[in-house]
């Protein structure tokens, strides 16, 4: 007698919605749920099998556009229709009806129509994150092109200035002949850390999140004995993730480094802050492309904020908000973050300065 061969469950004909970044309902003429993807779920903080149990209408705190425009579709007077409305929290969740920009298809062959919803937030984000990796890939290619200009000219002039330095008698030429060898070794320099995040390859190993917390505070509090107090908010439960350390270690140092020079009036006081949080962030979009689990890093200070004028060019090169700054350590930040995958924003007003880097976790 044969052995009866293990049942599996069918596969639904709408799996492939689950993989995607919206929220996607496959809906009735009457409102009915077919089909709701794991997007629709997280969002709404239901399973699967409420969210079906009820008509789509009852999910928005005016739905009557919204049910005209699904029947007109399911009748073929459009095949697509777009609109703006509000989705309802669960009855008892905290929070207002959440903004979503609405697109209704039509499918082939079937009854039914595809309603799919974007967070007009998230799609702000998006357009907001695309922006900054062009601005970023611009950067690099114009860094690129700069500083190999500017490479080659210093090295002439700064040949030529040690060889008028070994020709001139005088003291007080040589010293001009220094001023010359000396500032072009500084922007030699200069040139070099611009180039520097794209020369170095990309090392990736296990990385600890805590671990690189932890050293970026120990050098902070190593520049900054006194005055400033770096606190800690772990969730430890964040997994390890693959990464290069050094390059993240870099990052935070820089965004952190920049926090403490700016607490320079409060660390005299004696009551600067520092905290570095981190949290699991669920259902993240980033470039596009959605992932079940990120990590959320905080970096945040007590300081005076970033000036209104520079915080939508604060991860530009060269753009600095302190004297003597050189503008570059929230630009390799933004490089690296970038690099795995992940993005750097900030929220700043008087006395509370926030860096959230979000990178996905496997």
């Amino acid at each position: 007698m044969r052995e009866s061969e293990p049942q599996t469950a069918p596969i639904s004909p709408y799996a492939a919605f689950d993989h995607l970044a919206t929220m996607v309902a496959v809906v009735g003429i009457e409102g009915q749920c077919i089909f709701a993807n794991a997007s629709f779920e997280s969002v709404l903080g239901l399973s699967r099998r409420n969210v079906q149990r009820s008509s789509v209408f009852d999910w928005f705190a005016d739905s009557a556009r919204l049910r005209d425009t699904v029947v007109a579709v399911s009748r073929n007077e459009y095949s697509t229709s777009r609109l703006e409305a509000l989705l309802r929290r669960p009855a008892g969740a905290p929070g207002e009806p959440l903004p979503v920009h609405v697109i209704v298809n039509q499918m082939d062959q079937s009854p039914y129509v595809v309603v799919e919803l974007v967070e007009i937030e998230q799609q702000t984000r998006q357009d907001r994150e695309e922006r900054a990796l062009d601005q970023a890939q611009v950067t690099k290619e114009l860094i690129r092109n700069l500083a190999h200009e500017i490479k080659n000219p210093l090295g002439g002039i700064r040949g030529a200035a040690q060889l008028l330095e070994m020709e001139v008698e005088s003291r007080a030429l040589t010293e001009y002949t220094q001023v010359i060898i000396n500032e072009a070794d500084r922007l030699q320099g200069l040139v070099d850390r611009l180039l520097a995040p794209h020369r170095k390859p990309h090392v990736v190993s296990d990385v600890n999140i805590h671990e690189v917390c932890e050293r970026v505070r120990a050098l902070i509090l190593a520049e900054f004995p006194r005055g400033l107090t770096v606190e800690r908010d772990y969730d430890t439960s964040i997994p390890d993730f693959r990464g290069d350390r050094e390059q993240l270690i870099q990052a935070v140092l820089n965004i952190a480094h920049n926090a403490a020079q700016a607490l320079a009036e409060r660390i005299a006081s004696g009551d600067a802050r520092i905290l570095l949080r981190t949290r699991i962030a669920r259902q993240v979009t980033l470039g596009k492309q959605r992932y079940r689990l990120a990590l959320d890093l905080h970096i945040q200070d007590n300081g005076p904020g970033v000036p209104e004028s520079l915080r939508d060019r604060i991860f530009y090169p060269l753009v600095s908000g302190r004297d003597g700054g050189s503008g570059l350590g929230l630009t390799l930040a933004q490089t690296f973050v970038q690099q795995h995958l992940g993005t750097v924003e900030c929220e700043s007003e008087p006395g509370k300065t926030i860096f959230r880097i979000v990178i996905p976790l496997p």
